[in-house]
């Protein structure tokens, strides 16, 4: 690939032979380089492919805005996550989460407190991503030298959900908030607190996140198994109109009708909570 621009002495842009611009970092990869000229491959630590011009253009203006360690933390972040969660993430995600850390570092060194009105539930229903947004904020102290509240774990832990379910961060308070409506109508319905460190839990939890991910992005499913809808409802009739007053909820806020079979699969998953 040849070096297209040089945005500073470690990031480069590059064109693609089929012309899309990509941004390249490597330790002085810009060092008394020219545009036009080939990049050495040993030289290239990480490249950059975001999904529009618009967004290549943004993470440019970042990368010559930005202190260089907060974009190298960010990517260290980004790649753990990565790893640990053992999928693909939106590349946009350098982009929204690069912004989010260095504005977070700013309002420490402001003394600005922002709550996360969202951290519990963040917690409880995105362990993982949570989990991953606590290393982060243990990685900048040892990279920065800032202590960054809990809050911001969670914070960093919804860019993450962002880039895994390839949302924006309205859909994915939006898919938050009907997890937490939906347990809270199973609490009520049966009178109980579930054991939310259970694998069922989990379970029901990591399908709720699914199927509100599906509702809120206007996904429809296919309903067709009639025979395992009418068994469900017969051999589950308790946890079956459960689901059913689930479904009376998506529909009235979210005007998203639940397939029968969604609602069977729902009413299998209150069932095995309930164990």
């Amino acid at each position: 690939m040849k070096i297209d621009k040089i945005i500073n002495n470690n990031i480069v842009s590059a064109l693609e032979p089929d012309g899309k611009e990509i941004i390249v970092m490597g330790r002085g990869i810009g060092f008394g380089m020219k545009p036009g000229k080939e990049i050495p491959e040993s030289a290239v630590e990480k490249v950059f492919r975001l999904d529009s011009q618009n967004n290549v253009d943004k993470f440019k203006e970042l990368l010559v805005n930005l202190p260089l360690e907060h974009i190298q933390v960010s990517t260290e972040i980004i790649n753990y996550a990565k790893s640990v969660l053992n999928r693909s993430l939106n590349q946009n995600i350098y982009i929204t989460l690069t912004d989010h850390i260095n504005f977070a570092i700013h309002r420490f060194k402001q003394k600005m407190k922002f709550s996360n009105p969202l951290l519990n539930e963040i917690k409880t229903f995105y362990k993982e991503e949570y989990l991953i947004g606590e290393y982060a904020i243990a990685l900048i102290e040892r990279r920065i030298g800032v202590s960054l509240p809990v809050d911001e774990a969670g914070f960093i832990a919804f860019h993450i959900v962002n880039a895994e379910f390839n949302t924006a961060m309205r859909d994915t308070i939006d898919i938050t908030n009907l997890i937490q409506n939906t347990v809270g109508i199973v609490k009520e319905y049966f009178s109980m607190e579930p054991d939310e460190m259970s694998l069922n839990y989990q379970r029901f939890v990591t399908h709720l996140r699914f199927l509100a991910q599906r509702i809120v992005t206007k996904e429809l499913l296919n309903s067709g198994n009639v025979e395992f809808n009418h068994l469900i409802s017969e051999m589950y009739p308790e946890e079956y109109r459960c689901s059913l007053k689930i479904k009376d909820y998506i529909m009235e806020t979210y005007h998203h009708d639940v397939t029968e079979e969604e609602t069977a699969y729902l009413a299998v998953h209150i069932k095995r909570m309930r164990l």
